[in-house]
């Protein structure tokens, strides 16, 4: 129950990326899906650009 707010925030954020990357997407099956799995893996995009913009 401690992590329960947190989850929530997760959650949240995932979905807001499902829509954005889903909105972005062609509207195909595969385009969808992708959309998707991209809201899964958006955090660590934004870790990698991050590291990169500060040289590491």
């Amino acid at each position: 129950m401690r992590d329960g707010p947190w989850g929530f925030f997760f959650l949240v954020a995932w979905v807001g990326a499902a829509i954005y990357f889903v909105s972005e997407s062609d509207g195909s099956f595969w385009g969808v899906i992708l959309g998707l799995l991209q809201a899964i893996v958006w955090p660590a995009y934004v870790v990698f650009h991050a590291l990169t913009l500060m040289g590491v």
